[in-house]
Order: structure tokens, then sequence, then C-alpha cells
């Protein structure tokens, strides 16, 4: 693994901190959600994507490999395909609070899990709950006419995946990917012929000595580091970290239990473009105007010191900065492209003219984001983060694991130190340590209906997506994105973790930010 693999590895071990999930709902026929189709489907994508069907091995805190058995055949893929999916009747808010709340579904030995559902809430009473996983002398079926003819159904499909594996982004183009197979005009002995010849391609008449996992994020975009750039470096990290300052925060609470709540609305395609059109007359994104929303609706509450500001801080896409490009047939965009920058706003209101003010804020929230994207240091940055999470990850996992075994214990303060270790030599002059709350993270994901081609299957309908991650104990992560033409607000957070009441009045007060200035 990669610094940056191993910073999301480490904290996931004990409660799986950061899985991802991602729910469709969607309505399709029988036919073409049939379990064999559904298995056949799943034993391609994880050919192409071999990560997906990895293991971890932890050698030491900062030896922590992939390990990867390769197919011998096109039934050994779908014998890995079968023991990976699971069949369930539940609601689509049953699946996510289970997946979300319940025991953890991966593990080192299942780093991907698919799950689907005809949900009970839509389905005919009088229709059969989902058969349980099928074998491999189950047979195969094929499309025919009397199979078109048949109604059409409510489905829940779950995606899950370790973080560590790749992000937002990978989940999505996945998806759309699943869904361009299933909902193909393929016969199922189409597939199963598809499945045969790409796994010839792979591993019958490729040569063997080639990279067949994904490189680490680090690696696709490698730096020629000399001692002055290392320098050159390392102050400018100090220098961009000593600007974040956010003295907003949540008031938390202690709870030895974690429940995450996603509360999700979506707003109608003719409101959801009045939205985009008064977006661009002021001249930002959706995104950009969320961090605004975000602003106002906690600074209407009143929380926190008026003189600090709010910092929020979101995912930023790395794929554009690669210089590393992986070759067919080993090209998979399962990895790891994310680094992350803050968006800080004055945590006061006008006393007129809030609407002025509001898309100030939002031009303002665009033009920091803007500035963390186009950076020419935005390569070191991000290798100079990897190295920070990473050490960070590995003292903390360490930390942890002597705790469980109760041999842990607090460090030797530097005053006692025989002999004492001289302190590191700054970088940069001391400065008064300023707060650095962030209040909240926002994951933009833009316009997903850009990567879902629908026209490539119609006869799959989706209609929902709702996506996020096992939390750990008092998290928050806003997700906005538009979707079949709607613009969709997903909270993400830990109900417990949160002094009462607080969490819901910010989610009302940024639906009524919405509702006042968006529209």
């Amino acid at each position: 693994m990669g610094e940056t693999e191993l910073s999301y590895y480490l904290p996931s071990r004990q409660t799986g901190v950061n899985d991802m999930y991602l729910h469709l709902g969607f309505r399709g026929p029988e036919h073409l959600v049939a379990p064999a189709r559904v298995r056949t489907v799943w034993a391609i994508l994880r050919l192409r994507h071999p990560l997906l069907c990895t293991n971890v091995e932890m050698h030491a805190y900062d030896d922590i490999r992939f390990v990867y058995d390769a197919p011998t055949s096109p039934e050994d893929l779908l014998k890995d395909a079968e023991a990976n999916i699971e069949y369930r009747s539940q609601t689509k808010d049953e699946m996510i609070d289970s997946y979300l709340n319940g025991p953890r579904t991966l593990s080192n030995t299942r780093l991907s899990y698919l799950i689907l559902a005809k949900s009970l809430a839509h389905s005919d009473p009088a229709i059969p709950s989902p058969p349980p996983t099928p074998h491999l002398d189950g047979g195969s079926q094929t499309l025919s006419v009397q199979n078109a003819t048949q109604p059409t159904y409510q489905h829940d499909l779950l995606i899950c995946a370790m973080h560590f594996l790749g992000d937002g982004m990978a989940l999505h183009a996945f998806a759309n990917d699943f869904f361009g197979l299933l909902g193909a005009k393929d016969s199922d002995e189409d597939l199963s012929n598809r499945l045969s010849d790409e796994w010839k391609t792979r591993w019958a008449t490729a040569p063997q000595d080639v990279a067949v996992l994904p490189s680490a994020l680090e690696d696709n975009i490698p730096m020629k580091w000399s001692r002055l750039r290392r320098a050159v470096a390392a102050a400018d990290f100090e220098m961009s970290q000593q600007k974040l300052v956010g003295g907003q925060a949540f008031p938390r609470r202690k709870h030895p239990e974690r429940r995450t709540v996603v509360p999700t609305i979506s707003l109608p395609e003719q409101r959801t473009k009045a939205i985009l059109k008064k977006c661009k007359e002021n001249g930002v994104s959706i995104s950009a105007a969320l961090f605004a929303v975000c602003n106002f609706a906690w600074a209407r509450m009143g929380g926190g010191p008026r003189d600090l500001p709010s910092m929020m801080y979101s995912a930023l896409n790395l794929r554009p900065y690669f210089t590393v490009k992986p070759t067919a047939p080993w090209d998979s965009y399962w990895f790891l492209a994310i680094g992350y920058f803050n968006v800080i706003l004055p945590n006061f209101l006008p006393e007129d003219n809030l609407a002025r003010a509001f898309w100030y804020r939002a031009r303002q929230a665009k033009d920091q984001s803007t500035r963390a994207a186009k950076s020419p240091l935005v390569v070191s940055r991000t290798h100079e983060m990897a190295r920070e999470r990473s050490q960070r990850a590995q003292k903390w996992g360490k930390e942890d694991d002597e705790k469980e075994k109760g041999i842990w214990s607090p460090p030797t303060p530097p005053s006692e130190q025989s002999p004492p270790i001289p302190p590191r030599e700054p970088v940069l002059p001391a400065r008064a340590k300023a707060p650095t709350a962030a209040l909240i993270g926002l994951s933009l994901l833009g316009n997903l209906d850009g990567i879902y081609k629908h026209q490539t299957f119609p006869a799959l309908e989706m209609h929902t997506l709702t996506t996020g991650s096992r939390q750990r104990n008092g998290a928050m992560l806003l997700f906005g994105y538009t979707f079949k033409g709607k613009l969709w607000l997903s909270l993400g957070y830990d109900e417990n973790g949160f002094s009462e009441g607080v969490v819901e009045k910010f989610w009302e007060e940024a639906i009524n930010c919405v509702d006042e200035f968006l529209v």
C-alpha cells in the first residue's frame, strides 16, 4: 500500500471506519436481475478491477500489502463472485442502516461486496422473496420473448467497498458499468462468453510479467525530489497549513454507541433547473453555493464565537494531475485519487441584504476551491499530506492495538527522556497557534448524470441514489449531487455524537437557506 491507502486502512480495522457504500434504487424486469445474470456481470467487473478481489496482509504498520490470487478459469471467477453476493428481502432504509450501524460487512478477506434486495415496501405481497444465492450448477438463463413481457419490479442494490481501494468517482463509474452490462441486450450466454473472452485476454494469452494491480496514488504523481525541492515543499506545506483557521464546531457529547443516520432530500427537476440557473447568474456552481448554505445555516443558529471563521473541508479529484497512466487490459479506475482542500468563510451575517452576502460568500468558496485545484504546488502538497496522514495513522494504529492488548503507556515527556531528544528544527518561525476546528465536511459529487449513461440500459430505470460510508463516533458529512435531473442533499452523521437537537436544527436551517437563496 502507498501512504494514502495506508492512512485509510489502519483506522478501518476495528469497526470499518470509511467503508464505502453506494445504494441505487431501480425498477426493472425480473429476468435482467436474475441471480445467474447478476453473478456473471459481477464476475466480469471483478476480473476487470482486480483490486476488488484482493486480500490484505499486514506485516508492520508501514508494511501493508494487497495480495491477489489470479483466477485460473472463468468458473473460478464465478465462484468468487458468488461468494461475494448476498440477496435479501429488505427496504432501502433497512439495508443502509444495517450496513452503517450493524456488524461490519467487509474484512481483510472481503474488500468488496454486493447486496441486492427486492424492497418489501414496493413489492407485490404475492411475489415470493428473492431466492437464495444460486449454485454454479443452476444453469444460465437466456433472454426470450416470454421474458420481455415480464412485469417490472422494484430493486435495491448496495455496492460495498473499502475506501482504500478507491474513491467516489471509482464507485460511480463502476455502478454505471454494472448497469450497462446488466441492462444490455446481451443474453446470459453472451455475457458468459464475454467473461471467458476477457479472462483469456488477461490470463491465457497475456504476458505474466505485467503489473496487474493499479499503482498507489503517490506513484501516479511522482516527483523528482532534491534536497532543495524537499525543503521548499516542506516550507510550502507548513505555510499552507498555518493558513487554516477555523473556530466553529458542533457541540459534541460522549456516547458509547455510534448510530449513523442519513436524512436525505431531493428537489424536483423544475426546481433544480431554477437553482442551476440562479447559480449560473451569480457566477458559481451548486457546489460553491452549498458551502454558503452551510455557512449561513450555522451563523443563523448563533453557534460559536462571531470573531472566528467557519472552516469546511472537501475532497479534491487528483486524476487530472496523474502523469502515470494504466495500460490495457489492466487499466482499472479503482484506485485512490483524492486530496483535500478547505474553504474558510466569516461566521457573522450582515444586518441587511442577506442575498448579496450569500452569493458573495458562494463566490469566495468558488475562488478558494479554484485556487486549491489550480495551485502549481498541488502535487507536492499531496505528497506532504500523504506522508503526514500516514505517519499519524501508524502512530494511532499502534496506540489502538496496544490499548486493546492492555500494554499501552503514555509517551515519556521530552523533559524526562534520557538522553533528551533534540527538538525538530522548525521550517518556519514560530507563530501563535490558531484554532483549526472544521465545522463540517462536504462531498460534492457534481452532476452524476454525466457518469450514468441511462440510455444504455433503458430497461433498468434508476430513481434513487444514496452514498456514504461507515463513520467514526461524532462524524458528519454532507453530500450534494444532481441525479436523474434532481438536486439531492444528504447529511450523514452520528446522532449519538452531538448535543441533542443541534444537528437537526442545522439541517432545518440549511434547507431553509436552499429555499430562500437558491430558488
